[in-house]
């Protein structure tokens, strides 16, 4: 990719991603199925925001140099998306898929409350389209001329209210919230308080890219 002027963040969300590549391209068309999702981005001069799905974009034919998804390719139909994001790549422009994994705490006792939650608490109420992430996107079809992608990994210092409050965004806390009741996370948050002690702890989550030339 030699050129660094138009950008098309596919299933932007609430343009997250969007204001990074803004920081590296010059124009950065976000786009999302979701009127909802599109109403709750942050506004930014080089960001043109649209309701669009991934399949039809309403981009012109060869008009941008990087398609880019994050954290949404395992809900996308692969074969559609990527005769899209084919049509709208110019001859060089480069395809960046990435996705993270489940969070690791730096303490093994939080770590294991977390784990447990996650991993046995709330496991069936993920949707199965969550274990191409854990599998760090190897087992989604790529067929583009690939780039090799260096390990990579998410930190963030939280206090523990910040910790509860991403695993209450969780899809699977919402779906066991509505097949049971109540808030899943409160009993998770009393636990972890007994060994959170003061301040922040370290949170990592492993992070899965993909990468490759349009031709």
């Amino acid at each position: 990719m030699r050129k660094h002027d138009v950008a098309w963040d596919c299933a932007t969300g609430s343009g997250q991603a969007a204001v990074g590549l803004a920081e590296i391209f010059k124009r950065v068309i976000a786009t999302d199925a979701s009127e909802k999702q599109i109403a709750m981005a942050e506004p930014h001069s080089s960001i043109d925001y649209r309701v669009a799905s991934a399949y039809d974009s309403g981009l012109s034919d060869s008009s941008v140099d990087a398609v880019t998804v994050a954290q949404a390719i395992h809900w996308l139909d692969h074969d559609s998306f990527y005769a899209e994001a084919r049509r709208v790549l110019r001859n060089d422009g480069v395809i960046i898929v990435w996705g993270y994994g489940d969070p690791i705490i730096d303490d093994l006792a939080l770590d294991k409350i977390v784990h447990d939650y996650n991993r046995g608490t709330i496991e069936r109420y993920w949707k199965p389209e969550r274990d191409l992430i854990l599998a760090g996107l190897r087992t989604i079809s790529f067929p583009f001329r690939e780039i090799a992608a260096p390990s990579l990994t998410m930190e963030r210092l939280w206090t523990l209210p910040e910790l509860a409050g991403y695993m209450r965004t969780w899809s699977a806390t919402a779906a066991y919230a509505e097949a049971c009741g109540g808030d899943p996370v409160a009993d998770v948050e009393a636990a972890l308080s007994e060994h959170w002690g003061s301040g922040t702890h370290l949170v990592q989550w492993p992070l899965h890219v993909r990468a490759g030339y349009s031709s």
